[in-house]
């Protein structure tokens, strides 16, 4: 019997997505090394290496300074599956498809339809077990967020722009379910993802007078709708929209704050994402120029000087990474590291120009996730984090850009 691997490598895809909401990293790093292994290809392109360069370079900076202060064994070990995991992702997502001639994007939203229906499954049984619509509650139950399904979504919204074979009918059926699931997650993360793909699959990130417009527009907009959250004062405590208000209303100072009371325990858990970022610069620079340059690197962890209660159920006093994806590579690699991780959001942003209706859509959607990864970086670690998937997703449409590129070029031989 022939085996299709064109459908082995939809279902890996498949695995590999669901797989990476599942808050176990180690199983995750395992179905992804696995699959990475079983879709190694024989060529890359130039691009493709190009965005691997990057973080394998923050990679080597931070085991060059490990050398210099000869961490354990198992934090070695742990560091480097966190800091290789973007690369795996980037190339898994570069190699299940790079060969695919079939309709991926199709493929890419029946499998967001898939996790949203698991996603509002889950919802539901959570509900049904804590009988409370507390936010944290069935967040903490459902899950925090989901990139993939906002990329879903956008795809969706933009369908005639990206060819996209799906009747309007069943269109309208997936975008129903798939926005369903993306607003139970209450994520403020996805609702600045949703806003900035958009933008940019509107053309706005060019700079001209009805872009500059535009984004003016919508930035007065925020100012105006913060103010009025602040004006309704949500409270700490509440449930359901007020919960997620105070959220909101927070949002401005919780990865920005310089001072934080760290006896005031509401302070403390309000803007702990700043705090970490406070002890990360102090303690890096405490060890000196050569930290500050090449970070303290792999094994290396924060001190936080006092016990926390983790997403994982643990009390802690030393993590080895932080929310801030920049601070994380600080630590790590230090300032060199940190130039390549720019580079790799540079280059990102930096797509070629062409002609082509689909590819130009395909840019913008890859210059969108550039400018969500600034944000994504310094509040959830970007590519790092241990549930996230938008490096194989960055992967996916490298090797689809470079399928229609490819395909273009024979068509122009051909005539």
């Amino acid at each position: 019997m022939k085996i299709d691997k064109d459908f082995i490598s939809k279902i890996l895809f498949l695995i590999c997505i669901v797989v990476s909401l599942i808050p176990n990293y180690e199983l995750t790093f395992s179905v992804w090394f696995l699959t990475f292994l079983v879709t190694i290809n024989k060529n890359y392109s130039i691009t493709i290496f190009k965005y691997v360069a990057t973080f394998s370079a923050i990679l080597i900076i931070a085991f060059f300074s490990s050398l210099f202060y000869q961490p354990k064994l198992f934090l070695f070990i742990r560091d480097f599956t966190y800091m290789i995991k973007p690369i795996i992702g980037l190339l898994l997502g570069y190699q299940i498809f790079k060969n695919d001639k079939t309709l991926r994007l199709n493929y890419f939203i029946y499998v967001g339809l898939i996790i949203a229906i698991i996603h509002i499954g889950t919802i539901f049984i959570a509900f049904l077990q804590v009988k409370s619509l507390n936010l944290n509650l069935l967040r903490e139950k459902g899950g925090y967020f989901s990139d993939y399904e906002i990329y879903v979504i956008i795809l969706l919204i933009f369908h005639k722009e990206l060819n996209i074979t799906i009747s309007k009918k069943r269109i309208n059926y997936i975008l129903i379910v798939v926005v369903l699931s993306s607003m139970l997650y209450a994520a403020r993360t996805n609702m600045i993802q949703f806003v900035i793909l958009f933008l940019a699959m509107k053309g706005y990130f060019k700079l001209t007078r009805k872009a500059l417009t535009v984004l003016f527009s919508l930035f007065s907009l925020t100012i105006i709708s913060y103010s009025a959250i602040v004006y309704y004062n949500p409270e700490r405590a509440g449930k359901g929209l007020d919960a997620f208000l105070y959220k909101i209303k927070i949002a401005p100072q919780e990865a920005f704050k310089t001072k934080i009371n760290k006896n005031d325990w509401k302070d403390f858990n309000d803007n702990y994402r700043s705090f970490e970022n406070i002890i990360t610069v102090q303690q890096v620079s405490k060890e000196g120029p050569f930290a500050i340059l090449f970070g303290e690197g792999l094994g290396s962890r924060l001190n936080l000087g006092r016990k926390v209660f983790t997403n994982d159920g643990e009390f802690v006093q030393f993590i080895p990474y932080v929310h801030n994806g920049f601070m994380t590579v600080f630590l790590k690699s230090g300032i060199f590291g940190l130039v390549f991780l720019i580079l790799f959001l540079v280059l990102l942003f930096k797509q070629t120009k062409t002609n082509d209706p689909k590819l130009l859509y395909i840019n913008y959607l890859l210059i969108g996730t550039s400018v969500f990864l600034i944000v994504s970086n310094w509040v959830f670690l970007g590519l790092y984090l241990k549930l996230d998937n938008k490096a194989i997703i960055i992967g996916f449409l490298i090797a689809l850009k470079e399928t229609i590129i490819k395909q273009s070029n024979s068509n122009l031989i051909e005539k």
